[in-house]
């Protein structure tokens, strides 16, 4: 007994869309492989989701908090029913935009999403302030005869749902593998020594780019390990002032009592 509980589990990443969060989940009872259906029990209920990882072996310390097991891989009565949920996601996307502009609404709809048993139905949508969508709901719950869920949603998120190619030429971070929204600061341009043009700094959803945050932490050890501009140090070649840093390759640009510029490695200065 105690060899089981402490074996290792696997572990597996499922997207309920086609874009957003990974979560974990034990498929330790099961085999699966890369873009399997399968079905799991969430906080709301049963839904069926895509496998958009490899299978990860964890020993029991490392294993996320409030780890649910797969329920099954999907079979064809479930696909079956996702291709009905997806039937009525359009439809109910198509009508409550319809709904948004007969009713003059300041809101733009996003995104719809269908719960598995049909018991619910969500609207997602951005809007500059506070919308009274009461007779909206109305209409939704007159056409469709279900639970009806309008929830607004920043504009991180939205651009998450509709994804996109990035400045970089890559798909963005936040539809492909970033699964939380971590803080960045304009003092993260700062230390990385960016411009500070908005359109440089700036990602598509118009605020600043996830990415600022991925080598923040490197640059801050970095420079503190570095000795900043216009302090005189000591080199091989003799003594001089440092006029540039050059974080990534970890040197430092330094102008000589002779007038001659050298870059040196941290690790040589004296």
């Amino acid at each position: 007994m105690v060899q089981e509980i402490n074996a290792d589990r696997s572990i597996v990443g499922v997207r309920f869309k086609k874009r957003g969060k990974v979560y974990s989940f034990d498929a330790s009872d099961i085999s699966l492989r890369k873009c399997d259906k399968v079905i799991v029990n969430t906080k709301n209920g049963m839904s069926i989701g895509s496998i958009v990882t490899g299978v990860r072996l964890l020993p029991q310390h490392e294993l996320p908090d409030n780890l649910e097991k797969i329920v099954r891989q999907a079979n064809e009565e479930d696909l079956k029913t996702e291709r009905e949920n997806i039937e009525i996601e359009k439809k109910a996307f198509t009508f409550c935009d319809e709904k948004i502009t007969d009713r003059n609404l300041s809101m733009k709809l996003i995104d719809v999403e269908c719960t598995y048993d049909k018991t619910r139905i969500v609207f997602y949508f951005t809007a500059d302030s506070r919308v009274d969508f009461r007779e909206l709901v109305k209409d939704l719950v007159q056409e469709f005869k279900t639970r009806i869920e309008l929830k607004q949603i920043w504009v991180r998120s939205e651009t998450r749902m509709l994804g996109g190619i990035g400045v970089c030429g890559r798909e963005l971070c936040c539809s492909s593998f970033l699964n939380n929204f971590d803080p960045v600061s304009i003092k993260m341009a700062k230390e990385q020594n960016m411009l500070l043009n908005p359109e440089k700094i700036s990602g598509r959803c118009g605020r600043l780019m996830c990415c600022l945050a991925f080598e923040y932490d490197n640059y801050v050890d970095t420079k503190k390990r570095l000795p900043k501009c216009g302090v005189s140090i000591q080199t091989t070649e003799g003594p001089g002032k440092v006029i540039r840093q050059n974080i990534l390759e970890e040197k430092v640009a330094v102008m000589l009592e002779s007038g001659k510029e050298i870059e040196i490695p941290a690790r040589e200065i004296q």
